[in-house]
């Protein structure tokens, strides 16, 4: 499965008015992520046909008492998916990320608020297809829905990821396999 999916999810986007009473638990550092908070996301892949559509959930949460936000995500309920826990790193004056995925390999990360959207550069660990790193960027867009590209660096070129829309989905759960 793709590494796109490191940020749909542990990003997952980036900007609608969470619940107060979970937003307000977030560290002010973390804040760039309170409009993920207490929220689930479901998206469709483009490429996945209509009668086997491949379908992406993710849920954001508040972690280790507002000190992080902790994102798991879900592919067809676990056909492949991956947790992050986002918190903010003093020397590097950013939110870092560590996304840990059931296909084996891990990602680490930066991300930041930039002009309304959530902007991240990852670094892939242990096999993913010959991927070694990802960029992306997460924005809410007016109609609500989440939109979310990324890029991929394979060989030593940058090439396209995903272009990928989510909706907000309360009734949604990420579930993982057995």
């Amino acid at each position: 499965m793709n590494v796109s999916w490191t940020l749909v999810l542990a990003l997952t986007g980036a900007v609608t008015a969470a619940p107060a009473a979970a937003a307000a638990e977030l560290s002010a550092r973390l804040s760039p992520l309170r409009p993920l908070v207490g929220k689930t996301w479901r998206g469709t892949f483009p490429e996945s046909k209509p009668d086997k559509p491949m379908v992406d959930v993710s849920r954001f949460e508040v972690a280790l008492n507002g000190q992080a936000v902790r994102n798991l995500h879900a592919i067809n309920d676990g056909e492949y998916g991956g947790e992050t826990l986002m918190v903010w790193d003093q020397e590097k004056q950013a939110i870092v990320f560590y996304y840990f995925t059931t296909a084996g390999f891990y990602t680490t990360g930066t991300m930041r608020g930039e002009d309304g959207a959530l902007v991240s550069h990852e670094h892939v660990k242990g096999g993913a297809d010959g991927i070694t790193e990802v960029r992306g960027t997460f924005r809410l867009l007016p109609d609500g829905r989440l939109h979310v590209k990324t890029e991929y660096r394979k060989d030593g070129q940058w090439g396209p990821g995903r272009d990928m829309h989510y909706a907000e989905a309360p009734g949604a759960e990420v579930k993982f396999r057995d």
